[in-house]
């Protein structure tokens, strides 16, 4: 029950944070935070998932994008939604295949999985297969996600007597074609005819080239093992190390011009839609009070809380997020993975903090029209895993992991 209950309270604020990108409000005053980007890793542009649950696919799209632009020099622009359907159809089958245990059919997923769905089935352009066919401009999937549920409910209830192997699977293509359109058999790409396998033919990826990077203290370190998170249905293993050593890798690869997916949590407060910062900010009033005395000389310390969260001005963080903190984190479900972003560069504040510029997909919103600024810290305590190609990864490191 409490499973099931993590797992649709994490896709209610999934959607609910891609629903909140349209009430944004939208202001020509000077930011609060002011950053300037110190690295940023070439990529495509920030997308919209609208009313979706589908943050990991949009983050692998935009990864898979950046990989493409980086290894040929192409700018594609690809179909989420293509991949959201694999997902969807693989997701059924394992969920049949496991009588309804140990296996659900949420909206979640990785970075990762797009690889999975590219290596699969292939990619198609988004001029090609937008996945709105309702006559909508964005996406909306909270009728067919309910349907696919109830439906898999229908087919392992066996009403008929026994299990129809060679239906239900017609059927799920049928809800998908409903309510996300039919994926075209053949494309035009620049004059050339294609289909979704000779298509990502022409620009390969292996998926045997990039790995997941995680920190946990309750698994051996420089091993693989495969995180308990609801959204890692395909369970990918990441490999475990050092958060020091972790946060290490984050600057390799991008300092050497890799993207790197970022499946984390949001939920915090510290993470702000209307300063379009992730921060983990002190409570600590005198210290409050040292960052700016006179901007909080004639504040009451219950004044001082009161306005930690309101982003009035950059307030000090904590002093530090350690490997054992990090760890409760994930062990309290203070820290979760509820959604999924891309990491494109480094950048600091105005007063010389370090940050990662993240690419969102909620649209062009907020202060940085669609990017958020993450401090150190933030990332360090919300971090689950990074998704990183492995040459991106430092020479040492990757003798560590014997990859």
């Amino acid at each position: 029950m409490m499973k099931n209950l993590k797992i649709r309270l994490s896709m209610a604020a999934a959607m609910l944070l891609a629903v909140s990108s349209f009430v944004f409000a939208q202001s020509n005053e000077t930011p609060v935070y002011q950053f300037v980007d110190d690295v940023e890793v070439n990529h495509t542009i920030v997308q919209n998932q609208g009313s979706s649950g589908t943050c990991w696919c949009y983050a692998g799209t935009g990864f898979v994008e950046a990989e493409m632009l980086r290894k040929y020099g192409v700018e594609l622009n690809l179909s989420e939604m293509f991949f959201d359907r694999w997902a969807y159809k693989t997701k059924f089958e394992k969920y049949v295949r496991m009588h309804g245990e140990a296996a659900n059919i949420s909206c979640g997923g990785e970075v990762i999985d797009v690889l999975h769905a590219l290596t699969e089935d292939g990619m198609v352009p988004n001029d090609d297969y937008t996945g709105w066919v309702l006559g909508e401009e964005r996406n909306n999937h909270w009728e067919m996600h309910a349907l696919i549920n109830e439906y898999a409910k229908v087919v392992i209830a066996r009403k008929n007597g026994k299990l129809l192997p060679y239906v239900y699977p017609k059927m799920v293509e049928e809800i998908l074609n409903v309510y996300l359109g039919e994926v075209p058999e053949t494309f035009i790409y620049k004059g050339v005819k294609y289909d979704a396998k000779s298509f990502a033919a022409k620009y390969p990826l292996d998926i045997n080239d990039y790995v997941q990077l995680g920190a946990f203290t309750h698994k051996e370190l420089y091993k693989p093992f495969n995180i308990h998170i609801p959204d890692n249905w395909t369970a990918t293993m990441t490999y475990n190390m050092t958060m020091d050593e972790l946060m290490a890798e984050l600057d390799n690869a991008l300092n050497n011009g890799y993207t790197v997916g970022w499946a984390q949590d949001v939920s915090d407060k510290g993470f702000s839609r209307k300063a379009g910062v992730g921060v983990v900010l002190t409570d600590d009033v005198n210290k409050i009070r040292e960052s700016d005395p006179k901007a909080y000389k004639k504040m009451s310390d219950d004044e001082i809380r009161e306005s930690i969260y309101k982003f009035e001005t950059v307030m000090p963080e904590i002093d530090a997020v350690d490997d054992e903190m990090h760890q409760k984190a994930y062990d309290d479900w203070s820290t979760g993975d509820d959604h999924s972003m891309l990491i494109v560069g480094i950048a600091h504040d105005q007063n010389d903090t370090k940050y990662y510029k993240v690419k969102n997909s909620w649209g062009e919103v907020g202060p940085f029209k669609g990017y958020w600024y993450c401090s150190e810290k933030f990332v360090r305590l919300h971090t689950i895993f990074f998704t990183v190609n492995k040459e991106g990864v430092s020479k040492d490191m990757a003798k560590k992991l014997e990859f």
